[in-house]
């Protein structure tokens, strides 16, 4: 995929050493951008495997406004398990604070919260917000179904009245539907890019989310668009990306799914890929 690859030589090429709160320094990037028509396939990585069925968990996960890390942990999903709440624990990188962090269930009103209750009062994982908040996410459905050519179907996860309860401020903060000539297109907006461990997930994420939109308002799969701030490479991930440029692609697989309803009704053992063919995995560090 060409698109990812440009953006991980542009960092390597342009990008500049800067500080961070994790205490790995980047190289990083004002700015970049990723752009992928989905007639070409799925936008999933060939030069390393990437575990779609995380992925897949991870969206139903928001889709569905859960909160508590414990659900995604029962399905041996672990990419949320070195945060949580600050008003739990507080933030730390000594060995006490992340074994507490790693133990603490509730994330906060992290993205799926904002998605189907923004403006809610935040309880906790297990009780429901009082007041209720606003269902964007509905609300984008339902535009898509009554109003297509509405330039307004957009759902915000960056809420600053929550951010200090978050697990994690919103990396992804937003994104926009639009469409045209009868295909969806899926425009998200990021303001921290982990151009090795992240980015793939988040491409791969809002290309999954933009084909369950489609195939719930039926239009066609259009192009998925990502506007990505502080675009960085740890320095500890940039050996194994050279590693990853080095290797040819594949074609890029194919998507189904099976027993579909409604996006609120979906799981996401109900989507599978087609003929992924991939490289060997490349071990990241990820920085807390």
């Amino acid at each position: 995929m060409d698109a990812y690859s440009n953006i991980v030589r542009k960092v390597l090429n342009q990008g500049q050493v800067k500080e961070n709160r994790t205490g790995v320094n980047t190289i990083a990037i004002a700015g970049a951008m990723f752009e992928h028509d989905m007639a070409l396939g799925f936008p999933l990585l060939t030069t390393k495997y990437i575990p779609f069925t995380l992925v897949a968990q991870e969206l139903e996960f928001f889709i569905k406004g859960i909160t508590d890390k414990n659900w995604l942990r029962e399905k041996n999903n672990h990419i949320w398990d070195e945060w949580c709440s600050p008003a739990k624990v507080a933030y730390g990188h000594d060995d006490e604070t992340r074994k507490k962090m790693m133990d603490e269930r509730e994330l906060g009103p992290i993205y799926g919260f904002q998605w189907r209750n923004f403006g809610g009062g935040y309880q906790a994982w297990d009780k429901e917000p009082e007041p209720a908040g606003v269902d964007q996410l509905k609300n984008l459905v339902t535009t898509l179904k009554t109003n297509p050519d509405d330039r307004r179907m957009i759902v915000s996860a960056w809420n600053p009245m929550d951010l200090g309860q978050m697990a994690l401020p919103p990396c992804h903060y937003g994104f926009q539907v639009t469409v045209i000539n009868g295909r969806l297109n899926l425009l998200w907006n990021q303001r921290s890019v982990d151009t090795a461990l992240g980015l793939p997930f988040n491409i791969a994420s809002y290309g999954l989310l933009l084909t369950l939109l489609a195939m719930d308002s039926g239009f066609k799969p259009g192009t998925l668009v990502g506007f990505l701030g502080d675009t960085h490479i740890y320095e500890n991930h940039v050996q194994g990306l050279k590693k990853q440029l080095e290797r040819a692609p594949f074609d890029l697989p194919g998507i189904e799914t099976s027993a579909f309803n409604s996006i609120f009704d979906w799981h996401y053992k109900d989507t599978a890929l087609t003929d992924y063919q991939h490289h060997p995995g490349i071990r990241f560090e990820i920085a807390v």
